[in-house]
């Protein structure tokens, strides 16, 4: 559970930073401060949730994906 946190919040940083690099750097608590005012898609102050959800549920799918190759791959 631990270790699956520490994908999603790395997840979760990665894109934040990438996604609004000059905010960050320049007015940090300001571009926190109108997070309930986003209008990212129609999804407002969720969408710094919702967007790290689908890339790791991406993830996830592949990491599933590639486990179950492996084990087919082990009982042969």
């Amino acid at each position: 559970m631990k270790k699956e946190l520490m994908i999603f919040l790395g997840i979760f940083l990665v894109l934040a930073i990438g996604m609004h690099f000059k905010e960050w750097t320049s007015h940090p608590i300001e571009h926190i401060m109108a997070l309930p005012d986003a209008g990212a898609f129609g999804l407002g102050a969720w969408h710094p949730l919702v967007f790290p959800a689908i890339i790791y549920l991406f993830f996830l799918l592949i990491r599933g994906i590639v486990k179950l190759f492996e084990s087919i791959k082990n009982r042969f």
